[in-house]
This record gives structure tokens, C-alpha cells and sequence, in this order.
């Protein structure tokens, strides 16, 4: 589970709710979910506490995000990392917040004051998830697998779906770079709705 989060560099932070990120292959994400599914209301508070604390003593100034490991027995958690940048699935948060996490960022390099940046103000709706595309050979165990990208094609994007992707039918997938090829971002009323 991952808390992201937003410090002002004076102390004050907030938190952007959290992302479920268990469903992973070689230690990469391939599916990422905003309401976290079966996390108690009382565990996400203390994980959003916990994040926004360390992310104030630090007088963090910017986006990142704070990961945990969940105990789901005990719904015991403990601190894995903080990664001090926009993440791949940052979307997530974005399409269920309607906040422009990249914009925030920029905002605050320029200066800008951010004043309507606080915790009362930000509002979850909904749910969203992230499904990565990989240039992978199932039958190869996933591994990935370079050349023509001989047929991409992906639904057409409107106010549920946002498509993040940099390549097109046609191009070279080569073995230089990350095989993540494309990101999906459903959003929905309900996990279904977002899946759908």
C-alpha cells in the first residue's frame, strides 16, 4: 500500500489517499487501484498519519509517496520506503482526487503558494485503476520481448478512460528500455465500473 503525499517544505503536508499495489511481476507493478479493496477505514488512517508525520518532520517539499507492507491478517504495516517523485501510476490518484499532481508539482517550483492545498480540501470520488501494458512473451515466462510492434491498438479515451502511452503500430520495441509500452487508467463509481 502507498500513501501519496504532498509536502509544502515548511512542516505542513497532506495526503492524496492510497494506491494498492500487490498485484506485481519481478518486482514491477502491473496493476495499481485507488480505493485500496478490504482496507479498513482505521488502517488507512493510521498509514495516512503515519506518511503525512514522517513527510512534516522532513519538511518534504513536493509529490512523492510513501510505501508500506500490510500484514492483511493483522493489518499491521511497516515502512518500506519513500520514493521523492511522480510514479508511473500517479494517475490513479489523479483520476479520483481530480487534482493535477505534475501541475501541483510545477506550481510549487515556480514559487506559487498553494494555499488551497489542504486536507479538508481534498476529496476522494470514486474508483480508479492502472493496468500496465508490457512488450512480454507469455510463453517466455514474461520476458520481455523486443521487436515490431506489429498490431497496438487501445480504446479511444473519454472522461472514465486516460491512455498514457509513447509508441504506435509500427514502432521498434527495443531492448534498451523498461518493456512497460502503455498505461490504461479506468475510473468508475465503484471498483467494477472502473474496471469495465
Amino acid at each position: 500500500i502507498e500513501i501519496q503525499v504532498f509536502g509544502h517544505g515548511d512542516g505542513r503536508a497532506i495526503h492524496m489517499f492510497e494506491r494498492e499495489c500487490s498485484i506485481q511481476r519481478r518486482f514491477q507493478k502491473v496493476v495499481e487501484e485507488s480505493r485500496a479493496p478490504n482496507l479498513p477505514a482505521d488502517t488507512l488512517k493510521r498509514m495516512a498519519d503515519a506518511a503525512v508525520a514522517l513527510v512534516c518532520q522532513e519538511r518534504y517539499r513536493g509529490a512523492g509517496t510513501i510505501e508500506f507492507v500490510l500484514n492483511a491478517a493483522t493489518n499491521e504495516f511497516f515502512f518500506l520506503e519513500m520514493n521523492t517523485r511522480i510514479q508511473v501510476e500517479h494517475p490513479v490518484t489523479e483520476m479520483i482526487t481530480g487534482l493535477d499532481l505534475v501541475g501541483l508539482q510545477i506550481r510549487l517550483a515556480r514559487g506559487d503558494h498553494l494555499g488551497e492545498l489542504r486536507q479538508d480540501a481534498i476529496h476522494s470520488s470514486g474508483h480508479a485503476m492502472e493496468l500496465r501494458i508490457y512488450a512480454e512473451n507469455p510463453a517466455k515466462n514474461f520476458l520481455p520481448s523486443p521487436g515490431t510492434l506489429a498490431r497496438f491498438r487501445l480504446p479511444p479515451e473519454d472522461d472514465s478512460l486516460r491512455v498514457d502511452t509513447g509508441v504506435k503500430e509500427g514502432d521498434q520495441i527495443t531492448f534498451h528500455y523498461d518493456p512497460m509500452i502503455a498505461k490504461m487508467i479506468g475510473r468508475g463509481a465503484t471498483r467494477n465500473a472502473s474496471i469495465t
